[in-house]
């Protein structure tokens, strides 16, 4: 067998049905990528027309020498020892006389599942494929405990033939219907409008203005990404508000009355809750009866969802914290699950961190995904296949491959 050029055509039949196919390996991902200083070949491991193996490359410069990423690693039958032997030969020699210097992949392979409550590991069948890959000579790049890799190693992926609202954690449930009851709603975006998102993103990642711009236009002509926003309907907000007012007046009353007949403290806690919740229905219809007229629609929240095989992955979301207290990222997600439950099979919410602790800064991040009720996998991680270790040892040491793959992220 040998490495060659690959066709358009050739590679999507290839990783169309494969269990290792990614939409990171597509030409759309390709596209997205040569606009940010990669350039990109796709390489197949044949005999003959038959195709064994195949890979996105993304070749870049990192200070004067060339690196090669496979970005979600190279699709083969990693079951096959001898295959992905030979073929990591052979990708050594040929990017080799490319003077590569060394070529890194990070499969979305799982090899364990995580306890959503203990945290604990329990390993499965494809844990062998370390052995494997670790005997091809690649090498293991640090564990990413708090998203130090490229790629999340922990990632929550949520079964959408089992997704329902009314099994979730009381926590989100509430949070859900607090959103409902808010008037949130939840719309198609647009090229028009992406910008919206950029606003909702761009302090919690490091990325050009034009970044999300370019994943949703590249990507859309495949129609294979969606654009969601969520607003806030201040008619609907107005009569939700009312109602709940008009409820909670009336439980307000008749604890006043209990109050008055018997006053206890466990009732009269329930009833300065009561008092709360009464002050907050009415600052939202005020809020409701001012903007009600207002021309221009108030988004507060909006993702990126790529779809790709049986898997619907959310690339970025982010919403605005001024109303934090209206719950729109719970709001989000729970009408993106209802949105893909009859389109895929499952929903990536992408990355958690490997520290589940409160001490953590991502606790309320691992927090907010888990209540969605995702199993929780690590995959196999991040690892190099070092063609000249002096220069990479080289770029280590002046902190270049650290920073490369903070820039990547």
């Amino acid at each position: 067998m040998k490495i060659r050029n690959l066709s358009i055509t050739e590679f999507q039949e290839f990783i169309r049905n494969n269990k290792y196919g990614s939409f990171r390996q597509t030409l759309d991902y390709a596209l997205l990528k040569s606009e940010y200083g990669y350039e990109y070949e796709i390489i197949g491991y044949c005999n003959g027309e038959d195709i064994y193996a195949a890979a996105l490359v993304l070749v870049k410069l990192l200070d004067g020498y060339l690196y090669a990423y496979i970005p979600s690693g190279f699709i083969a039958d990693y079951d096959n020892t001898r295959l992905i032997q030979d073929f990591t030969e052979d990708l050594y020699n040929y990017y080799k006389k490319e003077d590569v210097i060394f070529i890194k992949i990070n499969p979305p392979i799982p090899i364990a599942e995580i306890d959503n409550k203990k945290y604990s590991k329990k390993y499965n069948k494809n844990y062998h494929i370390v052995s494997t890959l670790k005997e091809c000579g690649f090498e293991k790049t640090k564990d990413s405990k708090n998203f130090e890799t490229m790629l999340p190693t922990i990632n929550a992926i949520v079964d959408l033939d089992y997704y329902d609202e009314e099994n979730l954690n009381k926590n989100t449930k509430n949070k859900i219907r607090k959103a409902v009851r808010k008037g949130l709603s939840l719309e198609i975006g647009n090229m028009a409008n992406i910008d919206i998102l950029n606003e909702f993103v761009k302090k919690k990642i490091n990325r050009s203005d034009f970044y999300y711009s370019d994943y949703y236009s590249i990507f859309k002509k495949s129609n294979s990404i969606d654009y969601f926003l969520v607003s806030i309907d201040y008619e609907k907000l107005i009569i939700n508000s009312q109602e709940a007012y008009n409820k909670e007046t009336r439980k307000n009353n008749k604890l006043n009355e209990k109050i008055a007949f018997r006053p206890k403290n466990k009732t009269i806690n329930v009833k300065m809750n009561s008092d709360r919740a009464l002050e907050s229905y009415k600052n939202d219809i005020v809020l409701a009866t001012k903007k009600i007229n207002n021309t221009e629609k108030e988004y507060i929240a909006g993702a990126l969802v790529v779809h790709f095989g049986d898997t619907a992955t959310i690339i970025i979301s982010g919403y605005d914290k001024k109303y934090g207290i209206y719950s729109p990222n719970y709001f989000l997600y729970n009408e993106i699950c209802k949105y893909y439950k009859n389109e895929v099979k499952y929903l990536d919410l992408n990355g958690l961190t490997a520290d589940f602790s409160k001490e953590n800064k991502y606790h309320g991040l691992n927090n907010f995904k888990l209540g969605f009720k995702p199993k929780i996998y690590e995959y196999i991680g991040e690892y190099d296949l070092v063609i000249n270790q002096r220069v990479y040892n080289h770029l280590g040491k002046k902190g270049l491959l650290e920073k490369e793959i903070k820039n990547s992220k």
